[in-house]
């Protein structure tokens, strides 16, 4: 995590019963209701916030002009100026990553242009037909405008960073007026979108949340949502400040899952502080988000081993690993069930157990899958790895991977792959997961783990490259180191025989050695003697021997 307290966030429904008989003849816009008038106002002070906060106002100047134009209470008006600040402050944050990204794509676009034009070069001296030739000058082209849009887009950034300011951001969602634009959605849709939402950060000095309260009544919970654009003003206060009026209170029952409610029924009565999003849908619903900051950090304790798993595109891999570093097997009885509520077809969800300590739990569907079922398929595997975990009575290590966008645009295969992998909704649904059952976690960096696993662990334990990476990914978060054993050394040994030369000029199939391979066994052979004497950070760096031997499996596998 990045440092950042983990927040659980609670998904109901507002089904408002009780509303104010009048409307505001000064805020009110047709025949909308006070609610919708209160969110409406509120966007727009949102989207007003936003530029005020780019142009340099303070926020004592946002606070008070933001009343005297919309018409809300101070606390909204500061909770739309502190949205549409987190909004800049992540736009800022992600200007680096995609400076860094853009530069990369830039280098390989420019790469891959210098090779269509020596490709349309050499076609041209050898005289290739004209088909051919138009081809390759359609390529050249194409290069050429994706290399002019990416140093387009790298210059706009950098203007961005030198000049302090954030990217356009569009108000009711780019994708959306995507769709505008191109006649997929009316303009009702996207205007609905821009209006839709109504914010009140918590404040555990006032009860909780004072703008939108909820409560219990002893059978559901109710949700009181201020609408403070009906107070009036009723006098003036000594410093000549206006005193307004109690503000009218929209009032109904609050649907709550019920896995949630003795939860939220324990934070209300700590009057702990809790954040509030109320969003209206396109079907006149009420949605309510309810944001919980769970700021109790899990011990982590290995005194009895730990829980490592290697997440994949289809399932996660599990180790148990003993508190010697070693695998442990499963203990008598130890069984995985099956959720109750998956049974769409057989092996929809696969549990393959090793009797040597390792557990491969298989979604197939979570490869391919979009949308709704994608995210609950991933709560569902990130429960079974909970439960497994606090079966155990161990905590769970996981690798902090990250895909890098730099790639992106430029090779089909990784494109695919990428955006179908999703590892970071995986690991945040483990790690929340893990939070609210009160079992600890620990990341660890990814450098090499499915390499080591690969040439240390595979054969001599029988599993898959994925359940050894699960090995070295525990071994590591308990602080083993990874040595260089003799049967790394023998693969060395078997890598230098194959590419002996055998006198035959014809390349074949894994003989012969190629200038890589080469050049990798040169850096190699120095450094593996040094590598078991090393720090351990230094063994698990990047540029360590491993890096070497990767090229080797990859290539001999």
């Amino acid at each position: 995590m990045s440092g950042k307290n983990l927040h659980l966030t609670i998904i109901g429904e507002f089904f408002p019963d009780v509303s104010p008989v009048f409307r505001s003849r000064k805020w009110a816009r047709g025949e909308e209701d006070p609610l919708t008038t209160e969110m409406r106002l509120f966007s727009a002070c949102l989207r007003w916030s936003y530029k005020r906060i780019l142009n340099g106002l303070s926020r004592t100047e946002i606070k008070k002009q933001g009343q005297d134009l919309f018409g809300l209470n101070s606390r909204y008006v500061d909770d739309a100026r502190l949205k549409a600040q987190g909004m800049i402050d992540a736009q800022k944050e992600l200007l680096e990553l995609e400076i860094e990204t853009t530069e990369a794509k830039l280098r390989r676009a420019r790469k891959k242009l210098a090779w269509a034009m020596k490709k349309r070069s050499r076609a041209e001296k050898k005289s290739l037909p004209e088909g051919e030739i138009q081809t390759l000058d359609r390529t050249v082209l194409g290069r050429q405008a994706r290399v002019s849009v990416l140093e387009k887009r790298l210059k706009e950034l950098r203007e961005h960073k030198e000049n302090g300011t954030a990217p356009t951001v569009i108000f009711g969602g780019r994708k959306l007026w995507r769709n505008v634009c191109k006649g997929k959605a009316t303009r009702d849709e996207w205007r609905a979108a821009r209006k839709n939402r109504l914010y009140a950060r918590g404040d555990s000095t006032k009860g909780g949340n004072p703008n939108m309260k909820i409560a219990f009544d002893g059978r559901e919970f109710r949700l009181a949502v201020t609408l403070s654009h009906l107070s009036e003003p009723v006098g003036v206060d000594r410093l000549g400040r206006p005193i307004m009026s109690r503000a009218p209170r929209v009032l109904g029952r609050l649907w709550i899952p019920e896995k949630h409610r003795a939860r939220l029924l324990g934070w209300l009565t700590e009057k702990r502080a809790y954040t509030v999003e109320l969003i209206r849908g396109l079907d006149g619903r009420f949605r309510v988000h309810i944001a919980l900051e769970l700021d109790d950090h899990p011990e982590t304790d290995f005194s009895r081993g730990v829980l490592a798993v290697d997440i994949n595109p289809d399932g996660a891999c599990m180790a148990n690993v003993s508190s010697r570093g070693l695998p442990e097997p499963w203990p008598r009885g130890f069984q995985v069930s099956a959720p109750k509520n998956l049974g769409k077809y057989d092996g929809e969800f696969q549990i393959v157990p090793y009797p040597s300590g390792f557990l491969y739990i298989r979604v197939p569907e979570l490869a391919y899958a979009s949308g709704f079922r994608r995210r609950y398929l991933i709560g569902v595997l990130a429960k079974a790895v909970v439960d497994i975990a606090k079966a155990l009575g161990k905590p769970i290590a996981l690798e902090a991977l990250g895909f890098s966008k730099g790639r992106m645009d430029t090779e089909k295969p990784f494109n695919r792959m990428a955006s179908q992998f999703p590892y970071a909704a995986i690991r945040m649904a483990i790690l929340r997961r893990a939070v609210k059952e009160n079992v600890g976690y620990k990341q660890v960096p990814p450098q090499h783990t499915s390499t080591i696993g690969r040439l240390k662990y595979e054969k001599k334990y029988g599993v898959s490259v994925h359940c050894a990476a699960a090995l070295v990914i525990g071994r590591r978060a308990m602080g083993f180191r990874e040595r260089i054993t003799r049967e790394v050394r023998d693969f060395v040994l078997r890598v230098k025989e194959r590419l002996k030369p055998t006198g035959d000029l014809l390349p074949r199939e894994g003989i012969g050695m190629t200038r890589k391979v080469e050049a990798a066994l040169h850096r190699l052979e120095p450094r593996l003697g040094l590598h078991n004497g090393l720090a351990r950070w230094q063994q698990e760096s990047f540029f360590s021997c491993w890096r070497e031997l990767k090229i080797f499996a990859l290539t001999f596998r």
